[in-house]
């Protein structure tokens, strides 16, 4: 029986899409039935800020305190009224309490039959990976009462959203590398070494996240890896978000101690927070949220190895990650991402050119990958990274999502496949080939890992290191690198490719501007230093580089 209009407060009747909440059909998943109507299902619903962020905020030049960002920029009061009327009307249980400070997120809790209703959409249930799913097609349709109030709404459907990006050693790899230039293998150290981080540097006080989907670490692994290095092991504190887990014992611990191994090695006497989230679109957001408004550990990096092309993300999902990396940037917190293993198609198989989400958001650093090979301690070779298709390629690219920012005017990159893009992937580069991969104990086992999994940590190392050095984190450190790139801060990969693009001097979308310089990295992202000062002139007033080509 329809309810009376004299209590229904949202009409079931005016409704219209959630902007960008499209979901659009996979061919292998056709075979699938209705989701249980009694299932319980939690959703994040993400709602507008109470006052946007200034320009001067998200551009890094001017930032907020927690306490003022908590006043100014946490969830619209009246957008949070609303969704508990809309969640007490269709029969969700609201998560006690107000959104956490800054996350803007309401949890709200109900069965498949009360979601349906309450969103518009039919869910269904599918088997994916040997994983059992609830999973969605179209759109979600909100009533009139709620459009402009609401960002997002995740959770509905719950399939794996993202990728680890790391590769491991094994016979094919190892074929390829002695088929080339020779099998070889460094320690996080050495690697650190061969970019002139700063001998005997530490990174004491500061505090560095890494976000993870799955996997696990366990301490006494810790412990003997850095026993192995000769450096007393880092502290290593586990959060979970959501429904995650630190759970060792799975075949993705890879990812999380290559993360960890790599950052604390690189960065010593750094507090490492390992925020473990759910691998959906809805754990991925809740547990970069989480860690970018920690009150507690207060991270000033925070590194992702995972992601997955902006292809199979919503538009929808990234706008509420890209406003969460936009808070960060306010709150001086600097993200590092991998740019993805499979090259400039990240893995989609349509022959079109890719990139890799979150590294394609324009307020984090996209790490790209590099075949690195040294003499002593100076490199004498250093390569884009391409070995697929067995041993991978780094991702690179141009967006089709987010467009061209002010700091890479004048790089000369090239055109987005769509009108929509522009923006250039990545932004920097390290050793990722696993070819000449980083020495790594897990699961009580000493492998080679490589991939832009391991390059995010250790940019994040580096800024951790300079942080210290600086006496203040580094923030948004994207515009005073492009400032700075003809200051010796990098070293230009220009000979090799990742599939659909060509490295050449200055950024390319291979390797981005290069690899680290490290001393000359640490002066240019100094807050108030020579690269910061750089970074607030018009970036259309760079010296361009040669315009890159499509192969």
């Amino acid at each position: 029986m329809a309810k009376q209009t004299s209590i229904s407060h949202f009409s079931t009747q005016s409704r219209s899409v959630l902007s960008g909440s499209e979901k659009r059909p996979v061919a292998e998943l056709l075979e699938k039935k209705p989701a249980s109507p009694q299932e319980k299902v939690t959703v994040s619903v993400m709602v507008r800020r109470k006052n946007p962020l200034a320009a001067a905020n998200v551009s890094g030049l001017k930032r907020v305190t927690r306490a003022d960002f908590k006043a100014d920029h946490g969830a619209d009061p009246a957008a949070v009224a609303l969704v508990k009327r809309f969640a007490e009307e269709f029969n969700l249980k609201v998560e006690p309490g107000p959104p956490a400070p800054g996350r803007r997120t309401i949890k709200l809790t109900g069965s498949v039959a009360n979601m349906e209703r309450a969103f518009g959409v039919s869910l269904s249930q599918a088997t994916i990976g040997g994983k059992t799913c609830r999973v969605r097609d179209g759109s979600i349709y909100l009533p009139a009462e709620l459009q402009g109030y609401v960002v997002a709404v995740l959770g509905l459907d719950n399939r794996p959203q993202a990728r680890p990006h790391f590769r491991v050693r094994n016979e094919a790899t190892a074929d390829l590398a002695n088929n080339s230039a020779g099998n070889v293998s460094y320690t996080p150290v050495q690697v650190g070494q061969l970019y002139q981080f700063p001998k005997g540097a530490t990174a004491t006080n500061q505090t560095i996240g890494l976000i993870e989907l799955a996997g696990g670490f366990r301490v006494s692994e810790i412990n003997a890896y850095f026993k192995s290095l000769g450096q007393k092991p880092p502290e290593v504190i586990a959060i979970p978000v959501g429904d995650g887990r630190n759970s060792p014992g799975d075949p993705l611990d890879k990812e999380v101690m290559l993360d960890i191994e790599v950052a604390g090695a690189v960065a010593p006497g750094a507090r490492l927070v390992v925020y473990f989230g759910e691998n959906t679109d809805q754990g991925f957001v809740d547990a970069i949220a989480y860690a970018v408004h920690d009150t507690k550990y207060k991270p000033s990096v925070i590194s992702i190895s995972w992601g997955a092309a902006e292809a199979v993300w919503t538009a929808q999902a990234m706008a509420a990650f890209d406003a969460v990396c936009q808070s960060a940037a306010a709150l001086g917190i600097t993200i590092t991402a991998a740019a993805g293993d499979d090259g400039s198609s990240d893995n989609v198989d349509d022959g079109k050119n890719h990139v890799d989400f979150p590294s394609s958001c324009p307020y984090v650093l996209s790490c790209g990958g590099t075949t690195l090979r040294g003499d002593g301690s100076s490199i004498s070779e250093e390569t884009v990274w391409n070995e697929k298709p067995q041993g991978g390629a780094t991702g690179g690219g141009v967006s089709n999502v987010f467009p061209l920012p002010t700091w890479q005017a004048g790089m000369n990159v090239p055109k987005p496949d769509l009108v929509t893009g522009g923006r250039g992937v990545p932004d920097v580069a390290g050793d990722a080939d696993v070819a000449t991969g980083y020495v790594i104990r897990v699961d009580g086992e000493t492998t080679v890992l490589g991939g832009t999994s391991a390059v995010a940590p250790l940019w994040a190392g580096l800024i951790a290191i300079a942080n210290k050095q600086n006496g203040k984190p580094a923030g948004f450190i994207n515009p005073a690198l492009y400032a700075a790139r003809s200051k010796g801060a990098f070293r230009d990969t220009v000979k090799g490719n990742n599939g659909g693009f060509e490295a050449g001097e200055g950024w390319d979308a291979c390797t981005g501007l290069g690899s680290p310089i490290a001393p000359a990295v640490i002066k240019a992202i100094k807050p108030g230093g020579a690269g910061a000062a750089l970074s607030k002139k018009a970036a259309g007033k760079a010296k361009a580089a040669p315009r890159r080509t499509r192969r």
